[in-house]
């Protein structure tokens, strides 16, 4: 039954992890993770909407922020009863059972890398613009690839500030586009009517085509519910952050949408050669404040989207890092570094893949491809809810936060959602099956076999572990120790399970898997030794 593993999840696992994992995280900063993760879509997608529907693409950006509320609502709900990293990985694996899973995590992973590609194919056309001004000549290809090089060694390197640099880059950021905002009243061309007749003048269907275009730029919007269990008063500051962040997005975007076309008069989203122009603000800004501050705001923009890649390749990397700690993938992808302590596998393997989109995807079909998943994503997240809200006396789904308007908000979001996804094309309908295809395999012929257990190894070993004498347990912290490679007083799974051998204990690669998991609290992938012994071996 899909259920069958969630009452233990609700028992168990989301009981712990609220009760193990520090708060840290207020109102202000759900607020700047979930912009951070956002704005750099408003940087690239207005000129392809408008090359779709014309002037009028702020009604687009509206039409998308409405359909991206009511998966907001319900990520803010799974994520106050789910308190886990992973995501909505977790929430739709632990809904409909490890296949459904395999599939979503899978898709989850393409989507949000193929956004991280989309920032850096699109932050080097801004830097190109900084490059020529000052004379400088660079290949835009190499550009981007050597940008993803440095955040993928970044990422393995484990620098754990990303999120410090994050506040004030946001906040200039919104500076910048509110000031921009502004000077364009000033602008003689400036004719308010231009956007504002087109966006009424439009077809439905063209609307609903430029609107599931743009719907990458809300795609992070829901990021910080990943983090649920280190949010302080989730139930109230999730929600809050999430639908407040989401405000002010969709006015910055509706705003800047509406006056980018009103102060730039023609068909400015096309260049000379007849391509579309791929950096808008800098094109905004310039028309409206001068080239001086068009250079700055391109390096600005530069500086936001490549923070943008750099956190999003820490969270797609995490979902392959998720689906092996569940045995759904080789352990090879939980393995923690034993210096940096950061999955190594997952970020090399998202990096390729990021290098491989920006090779070979042009940036219009990346953020076609984008939007797609994540249009899928939210309709599965929306339909989670309902399960779990029409099953909630047999399983027990008693969260913190529930969503308002239940079930017509979840129903707007999936009905509305896959009307989207029928305007995306085909290439987003062929990435959806390969996602399906790929996940299907992947379960088929990895998970399936080491997913489940008929008996729970866990139990076997708290009963052969606890009490032990003092000279074994001397025996137990020298083997640990020893097999501690990074000399941190901390184990990752690899040098956990080599202890075990140490010691004498018979467990295959996928019974020790299931001990550590249980033993690593935080879910970070690496254990410390004396927690562990002293968990482990008390009475």
């Amino acid at each position: 039954m899909v259920f069958s593993r969630f009452d233990s999840i609700i028992d168990k696992g989301a009981e712990r992890l609220r009760n193990t994992l520090i708060r840290t995280v207020g109102l202000a900063g759900v607020v700047i993770i979930s912009l951070s993760a956002m704005l750099p879509g408003i940087f690239v997608t207005p000129t392809f909407a408008a090359e779709i529907m014309g002037p009028g693409i702020w009604l687009a950006f509206l039409v998308a922020a409405t359909i991206v509320l009511p998966a907001a609502l319900s990520k803010s709900e799974l994520a106050s009863g789910m308190p886990s990293s992973g995501g909505t990985y977790v929430y739709i694996e632990r809904t409909y059972g490890p296949l459904v899973g395999t599939i979503s995590g899978l898709g989850l992973w393409a989507s949000f890398l193929l956004k991280s590609a989309f920032a850096l194919i699109g932050f080097s056309a801004y830097f190109v613009v900084v490059t020529t001004y000052f004379d400088v000549e660079m290949e835009m290809m190499v550009l981007s690839m050597s940008a993803l090089v440095l955040i993928t060694i970044v990422n393995i390197l484990g620098v754990k500030k990303v999120k410090a640099i994050q506040m004030p880059v946001v906040i200039l950021t919104v500076g910048l586009l509110l000031f921009i905002c502004a000077a364009a009243f000033f602008v003689d061309d400036f004719d308010a009517e231009r956007p504002f007749n087109s966006a009424f003048d439009t077809d439905i269907w063209t609307l609903a085509e430029a609107s599931a275009f743009v719907f990458v730029a809300y795609a992070g919007v829901t990021k910080v519910a990943a983090i649920g269990g280190e949010v302080k008063d989730p139930e109230k500051n999730l929600p809050t952050g999430i639908l407040l962040s989401l405000l002010i997005a969709t006015i910055l975007y509706v705003m800047l949408a509406f006056l980018m076309m009103a102060a730039v008069p023609g068909e400015w989203w096309i260049d000379e050669s007849g391509n579309v122009v791929e950096n808008p603000i800098f094109v905004f800004a310039h028309e409206v404040a001068g080239t001086k501050f068009g250079i700055l705001a391109a390096m600005l923009s530069v500086l936001t989207m490549i923070s943008m890649a750099l956190a999003g390749i820490l969270a797609s990397s995490r979902f392959l890092f998720a689906m092996a700690q569940d045995n759904l993938l080789p352990q090879a992808l939980e393995d923690v570094n034993p210096k940096f302590a950061t999955p190594h596998w997952p970020i090399l393997i998202t990096g390729v893949a990021m290098g491989m989109a920006i090779f070979f995807v042009p940036l219009k079909d990346v953020v076609k491809l984008a939007s797609g998943f994540k249009i899928m994503i939210f309709i599965m997240v929306n339909t989670c809810v309902i399960v779990l809200r029409q099953t909630s006396q047999q399983h027990g789904w008693n969260p913190s936060y529930k969503g308002p308007l239940y079930p017509f908000m979840q129903i707007w979001g999936i009905v509305a959602g896959a009307f989207l996804i029928s305007f995306i094309g085909s290439k987003a309908l062929v990435g959806a099956i390969a996602a399906i295809i790929s996940g299907l395999m992947t379960y088929y012929l990895y998970g399936k076999k080491h997913a489940t257990f008929n008996q729970t190894p866990i139990q076997t070993f708290r009963k052969s572990f606890k009490n032990p004498t003092q000279y074994e347990h001397e025996r137990r912290l020298t083997a640990f120790r020893a097999a501690d490679r990074g000399g941190r007083n901390q184990l990752n799974l690899r040098e956990f399970q080599n202890a075990l051998r140490a010691l004498g204990f018979v467990y295959t690669s996928d019974e020790s898997r299931v001990i550590f998991h249980e033993a690593d609290k935080d879910e970070n992938g690496v254990i410390d030794i004396d927690e562990f012994l002293m968990a482990f071996e008390e009475e």
